[in-house]
C-alpha cells in the first residue's frame, strides 16, 4: 500500500469515527427532555470502556448535574430467589399508577468465566418494562464489589435529569459486601425469605447496620405463619443494635409481591424515612457524602486503570506473576517492585 493510500485510509477512518461520535449537546437535550432513547444512549456512553467515550461521558454528566430534582434513591438487595424482580415490578407499577416516574437500574451478574451476563430484567419485569412512566436499565455488574455496576452513580444522575422521581437500584445479592449500593442511595431495603434457613442472616452485623428496613417477601399461602415467626426473629436481632446516626430505627415488615399485599405499607416506610431525613437535614448531608464517595471512587478507578494499562507494568506484571507462583518472590515484594516502577516514570 502506497503512502498516499495509507493517508487516505487513515483520513477515512478518522472521518468515520468523527461521524459516529454522538453530538453531546443534542444527546443532553434529549435526556433533559425525558426522551428514553436519548437516556438509553447516554447510559451506554457512560458505561462504555472505550477511552474515546470518557470525555463525552464527563460532559454529559456535567450538563445533567445542573438539573435540580427531588428524586428518591432506593437500594434493594436480597439473596437470589428472594423475589427482587417481582417486588420491584409490583412496587414500580404501584408508583407509576400514582403518577410517579420510576427508573429501575437492575445490575445483572457477570460471569467470571466468559465475562458475559444475561441482562434479562426486562423479561422478568415484563409489565413494568412497557409502562410509559417506567424505565428499566439492566447493566452488567462486571467486577464491581457488591454486584453494583461501576457506573451506577452516573446512571442515577442521568435518570434524575430525565425526570424520574424514584430510582430503584437492584443489586445482585450474592453474599458480597453491599456497602457500594448503600453509599449511593437514600434508603437501603433488604428483602428476606421465611422458612428457607435465611433468618440467621439477620444477625450479621454488616447488613443489619446498612439496612433501613427489612422486608420479608412471599408472605402468602402456607408461608404466612413462617413469615410472622421470621418477623419476630428479625425484630429481636435489630434490638441488639443502636439506632442509626440519624436516629432512625430500622423496621421489619412483610409482603407478598406476587399478590401486591404489603407493598403500599413498605413504601410508606420509605416515605416516613425520607420525610424524617429531610426534616432533620440528614437527607442533604447523605447526598453530599455520596458525592464525596463518588469522587474518591473515581480517583481509585482512574489510578487502577492507569496502572494496569501501562505497557511497562503489563510486561513486568507477567514476569512477576511467574516468579510469585514459583515462590521465587513474595507477592508483597512483587507489588512493591511494580509500584516503584510506576513511580520512577512520574
Amino acid at each position: 500500500m502506497t503512502a498516499a493510500n495509507t493517508h487516505n485510509k487513515n483520513a477515512e477512518t478518522l472521518a468515520t469515527k468523527r461521524k459516529a461520535r454522538p453530538n453531546v449537546e443534542i444527546l443532553a437535550k434529549g435526556v433533559l427532555e425525558g426522551d428514553k432513547a436519548s437516556l438509553a444512549r447516554a447510559i451506554t456512553i457512560v458505561e462504555s470502556a472505550n477511552p474515546d467515550h470518557w470525555e463525552l461521558a464527563n460532559t454529559l454528566i456535567e450538563k445533567c448535574l445542573v438539573k435540580h430534582t427531588s428524586s428518591v434513591r432506593v437500594g434493594i438487595t436480597g439473596v437470589p430467589g428472594v423475589g427482587k424482580s417481582t417486588f420491584i415490578e409490583t412496587l414500580g407499577k404501584n408508583l407509576t399508577a400514582e403518577g410517579k416516574k420510576v427508573a429501575v437500574l437492575a445490575v445483572d451478574p457477570t460471569s467470571s468465566k466468559n465475562k458475559g451476563s444475561i441482562l434479562g430484567d426486562k423479561t422478568r419485569m415484563a409489565e413494568l418494562s412497557i409502562d410509559a412512566n417506567a424505565f428499566i436499565r439492566p447493566s452488567p455488574s462486571g467486577t464491581s464489589l457488591g454486584g453494583v455496576a461501576r457506573k451506577t452513580r452516573e446512571t442515577i444522575i442521568l435518570c434524575e435529569a430525565a425526570g424520574y422521581d424514584i430510582i430503584l437500584v437492584e443489586t445482585v445479592g450474592v453474599g458480597q459486601s453491599e456497602t457500594a449500593v448503600s453509599s449511593m442511595v437514600d434508603f437501603f431495603l433488604l428483602l428476606k425469605l421465611a422458612g428457607a434457613g435465611d433468618e440467621l442472616q439477620g444477625i450479621k452485623r454488616g447488613i443489619i447496620e446498612m439496612a433501613d428496613a427489612i422486608v420479608i417477601n412471599k408472605a402468602d399461602g402456607n408461608n404466612v405463619k413462617r413469615t410472622k415467626s421470621a418477623e419476630v426473629e428479625f425484630k429481636r436481632a435489630l434490638q441488639l443494635y443502636p439506632p442509626k446516626d440519624n436516629g432512625w430505627v430500622p423496621t421489619v415488615t412483610s409482603c407478598s409481591a406476587l399478590h401486591n399485599s404489603g407493598i403500599h405499607e413498605t413504601w410508606d416506610v420509605v416515605k416516613a424515612y425520607i420525610s424524617q431525613a429531610k426534616k432533620e437535614g440528614g437527607f442533604l448531608e447523605n447526598r453530599n457524602t455520596q458525592n464525596e464517595n463518588w469522587l474518591l471512587q473515581t480517583i481509585d478507578d482512574h489510578l487502577k486503570s492507569n496502572f494496569y494499562s501501562d505497557h511497562n507494568i503489563k510486561a513486568k506484571l507477567t514476569e512477576l506473576i511467574a516468579e510469585v507462583t514459583q515462590n521465587k518472590i513474595s507477592p508483597f515484594r512483587a507489588a512493591e517492585l511494580l509500584l516503584e516502577l510506576q513511580q520512577s516514570k512520574t
